[in-house]
């Protein structure tokens, strides 16, 4: 942490040249002011403040995942505030009401709060945070993070399905067309999201990050998450797939790709895995390079290796395919074992 430190408080590495930086900055503060002009309430009020990150709580209508954030996810934004003594787009914020505990509430700019109170506590206390006060109702506020965090590469699919999940409760009364037509979505698209929201949490630990887990996958698995025993031995395979990812990451190998924990979840859930006569298959990617089946006495392999292959990639895949293998053999034969 100290190095990390000294890098951004001593050395900064990045100088942006002076107009490009000008002109990115005014690019984004007018798409900024175009958002604000969708919304009449904010069209009313604007107010350009300077307050301490401590001075407003977060909103919990906003999708991203604020503990998540870190000061290496953050990197560059903190390199480019202590530069600039400041955070140049503001944050958005609203005043909370009468007697509250703190004077603001931020609706939009949770990575910009986080980056300068990193820097206050890391030798930089005199930088504040720039911030405008709106006037935005809870729904509204919800409009205007949704535009802005679809921008963002680090708001995860699965984020934002479950921030949808209670906005349309919360928001909408219940009625996706009503959430569908205010967000300019499909009813089909929301839809979809909806359902990835629902996904149990040991499918989405099967997966090496939430960032891997994408609409795409939901669609596959859901059909098969609605019948029982499906379900059963798919959270069954899950869970035995989230402690390979484990203690691959605990051993810092590569972790399983999607592509391949897609295919052990939805095999588990039709035909219950690897039991005698059926294949396994080993994907690295979207290709399938081999096979695992239960043999007489024990695990059989079959490979087919490209020339140009990438051995680590493909040894990683079959080490993966074996330990879940094994896994199930062991399960067969003490069900208590899973």
């Amino acid at each position: 942490m100290g190095g990390f430190v000294r890098d951004i408080l001593t050395t900064l590495s990045y100088e942006p040249d002076p107009a490009e930086a000008s002109r990115a900055e005014g690019a984004e503060l007018s798409r900024l002011d175009q958002r604000l002009a969708g919304f009449v309430q904010g069209n009313g009020r604007r107010t350009a403040i300077s307050i301490r990150p401590g001075d407003c709580s977060v909103w919990d209508g906003n999708p991203r995942d604020v503990p998540g954030l870190s000061a290496d996810s953050c990197r560059t934004l903190i390199e480019s505030i202590a530069q600039e003594d400041g955070n140049r787009i503001p944050v958005l914020v609203r005043q909370n009401p009468p007697g509250s505990e703190l004077p603001y509430e931020l609706l939009v700019g949770s990575r910009r709060r986080f980056s300068v109170n990193w820097l206050n506590l890391n030798g930089r206390p005199e930088i504040r945070l720039n911030a405008m006060v709106v006037d935005l109702s809870d729904e509204e506020a919800f409009r205007l993070a949704d535009i802005e965090n679809r921008e963002r590469q680090d708001i995860t699919e699965l984020d934002r399905a479950r921030s949808y999940q209670g906005a349309v409760d919360r928001f909408y009364g219940g009625v996706q067309s009503r959430m569908a037509e205010a967000l300019n979505l499909s009813n089909s698209q929301l839809s979809r999201l909806l359902s990835m929201a629902q996904m149990p949490d040991e499918v989405v630990d099967a997966f090496a990050t939430r960032e891997e887990l994408r609409v795409r996958h939901s669609e596959v698995l859901t059909p098969l998450l609605r019948r029982p025993e499906q379900r059963n031995r798919m959270l069954a395979a899950a869970r035995v797939i989230g402690q390979e990812q484990q203690r691959l990451a605990a051993a810092g190998d590569r972790m399983i790709p999607p592509a391949s924990v897609l295919t052990r979840l939805k095999q588990a859930a039709v035909d219950g895995g690897p039991s005698r006569g059926q294949d396994t298959q080993v994907v690295v990617g979207d290709d399938c390079v081999g096979r695992i089946k239960l043999g007489r006495d024990g695990l059989e392999v079959e490979l087919t290796v490209a020339p140009d292959a990438d051995l680590d990639r493909v040894l990683a895949a079959l080490r993966a395919a074996l330990l879940d293998g094994r896994a199930r053999v062991a399960a067969e034969v003490d069900p208590a074992s899973e």
